[in-house]
């Protein structure tokens, strides 16, 4: 089984190169884990206010900032923000007023998600190079966090999500967008790397999902959206022979989008609340 650090090495590695090719396939899907191949995974962003196509690589899988109740001033933080996507629609709806952060890291991603933003002049919005289980910012410095298809791709959830904590202000919350499974996935498909960076072999049970996020400190917890994917067999065909096709198709797997609050004050009987 692959280590934290390998696999995160190979999502690193895949990404960058989706962002070298500018969203464009790289000639042997299965070697590659091209967003062409993964798309069919994600939602049409085109309908949504701000949605810039220069900066859709088809690497989501859900609409995060449709139920992320962002408000005008609001400051925004995406996590593993790719090309920014996510982020232009964020600003959008934060407005001129408010302020946009990107955390991606990939540099190739990151470089691509600042020329995307030059392009269209825009200042309030930036783009740092960073890991979300080690994010670039401040404690309590944002006030809604947004992330799509990102998450269950690092090895070290509880410390995501302990960092989502840690940045948003209190009263502030998330809205995120990641695939989770309902059932186990075999083991041999968690190993195959390629589906790592198609968003589906890091995937672990719903339940342990939301227990996860609670655990964190998050409060109002609740899933905004849940749908089921369907994993096409000449897809899975790239990565799996017949017998483990057949073991996948046992595990249920869905596009879930999830909302969390960190509360407004500490619990007193947490350390440095009672003084």
């Amino acid at each position: 089984m692959k280590n934290a650090e390998s696999i995160k090495q190979t999502v690193k590695e895949k990404y960058s190169q989706i962002a070298l090719e500018q969203g464009g396939c790289c000639g042997d899907t299965a070697s590659c884990g091209c967003a062409e191949e993964i798309s069919f995974i994600g939602e049409d962003y085109e309908q949504l206010e701000g949605y810039n196509s220069e900066a859709d690589l088809g690497l989501g899988c859900g609409l995060p900032t449709q139920y992320a109740h962002i408000k005008a001033g609001d400051t925004v933080l995406d996590l593993g923000s790719g090309a920014g996507n996510d982020c232009f629609v964020a600003r959008s709806l934060t407005g001129e007023q408010g302020r946009v952060i990107g955390v991606d890291m990939a540099e190739p991603m990151i470089e691509l998600a600042r020329q995307n933003a030059a392009k269209l002049g825009y200042t309030n919005m930036e783009f740092r190079l960073g890991e979300i289980e080690d994010l670039p910012l401040d404690d309590d410095s944002v006030d809604v966090v947004v992330s799509n298809c990102v998450l269950n791709l690092v090895p070290d959830k509880p410390k995501a999500f302990a960092e989502t904590f840690r940045v948003l202000r209190p009263g502030g919350h998330f809205s995120i967008s990641d695939v989770v499974v309902q059932g186990e996935l075999p083991q041999n498909i968690k190993e195959k790397a390629e589906l790592y960076v198609g968003c589906v072999a890091g995937a672990i049970d719903k339940d342990t999902y939301l227990e996860m996020v609670k655990a964190s400190g998050f409060t109002e917890v609740q899933v905004q959206k849940l749908r089921k994917i369907e994993l096409p067999e000449e897809v899975l065909a790239h990565f799996l022979d017949e017998a483990e096709i057949a073991q996948s198709k046992e595990v249920g797997i869905f596009s879930m989008t999830l909302y969390g609050k960190k509360p407004e004050q500490q619990n007193c009987c947490e350390p440095d609340c009672c003084g």
